[in-house]
């Protein structure tokens, strides 16, 4: 019975293992089963045989180790019992800081009050040596000089600068005269624009409050319009006392008027004029008071 043959296994019997999920995606199969390098896996298990790995075992090394420890603890707690006793005194600093600012606002506060209170006091006698000085025709003088504030018929000229005009491109005639920026109103055109209501038969104007006089200076200071050393800000209104009928449409008439139509055609320069009933202007808010005497005559030559 030992004598006789077995019959061959049958290997195909036997059923096979059935196939990983993950066995497409070998790269990242390999990468979680081997998260760690194996340069650093070497460097750990020679470490562990030399055994230098984990805390020093030596007892020089422990109490270097401890030295160090105690060290860091020491500079940790030095600097935070530092900051806790400077803490009060940058507090203080601090506090009166804010102090001394505050006692500067109060006193420049105080200043420019007194500053308001001596420039009435100057303006109204001003007035009165303008009334005094006039005679019958005080009223008249101190209309014509800016002393008193008026109300009456005229018109209502509103200017204001292009849309995006902070972008503009030059290459214009303006800019040529020494315009950065075409689409700005410039202190030029609001001269214009004032001499233009005068020529017209304006009585009195006022641009954004500020009421103009003989004297009045119109200037520019970077990109901002000076009235009387007064900046003013667009949009620009300007307020003219005047037959309401008549002054709109001499104006418009006039070189100065097409100039501004000019600035909106061209320029994009935007204004609306419109006629009103009664519009205020307020006394101006500096005043120059002069006399003039008049010149002896001198006598003409062959005269006996």
């Amino acid at each position: 019975m030992s004598g006789m043959s077995q019959p061959p296994h049958n290997r195909s019997s036997v059923p096979a293992p059935p196939a990983r999920p993950d066995a497409s995606m070998s790269l990242l199969t390999h990468v979680m089963d081997h998260s760690l390098d194996e340069g650093y896996a070497e460097a750990s298990a020679r470490r562990e045989a030399e055994g230098t790995a984990g805390l020093p075992r030596t007892l020089k090394a422990k109490l270097a180790l401890a030295a160090g420890l105690v060290l860091a603890a020491m500079v940790v707690t030095l600097g935070a019992a530092q900051a806790r006793i400077a803490a009060p005194v940058l507090a203080k600093e601090r506090q009166e800081l804010i102090d001394r600012v505050q006692r500067a606002d109060e006193r420049a506060d105080g200043l420019e009050q007194d500053i308001e209170r001596l420039r009435a006091n100057v303006l109204s006698r001003q007035r009165e040596a303008l009334k005094q000085h006039g005679g019958d025709q005080g009223q008249l003088v101190a209309l014509l000089s800016g002393a008193t504030e008026v109300r009456g018929p005229g018109v209502k000229l509103v200017v204001d600068d292009a849309k995006g005009s902070s972008s503009a491109a030059g290459g214009k005639p303006r800019e040529n005269a020494g315009f950065s920026d075409t689409g700005r109103v410039r202190d030029r055109d609001m001269q214009k624009i004032v001499n233009g209501l005068w020529q017209s038969g304006a009585e009195a104007i006022s641009i954004n409050g500020q009421r103009l006089t003989a004297l009045s200076a119109i200037r520019a200071a970077g990109d901002a319009i000076l009235v009387d050393n007064r900046p003013l800000v667009p949009p620009y209104e300007v307020l003219a006392v005047g037959d309401k009928k008549r002054l709109g449409t001499a104006f418009q008439d006039s070189a100065d008027g097409q100039y501004l139509h000019v600035l909106q055609e061209s320029y994009g320069i935007r204004y609306t004029l419109s006629a009103a009933d009664e519009v205020r202007l307020p006394a101006a808010s500096s005043l120059t008071v002069r006399t003039a005497t008049a010149a002896a005559e001198e006598p003409k030559k062959g005269a006996s």
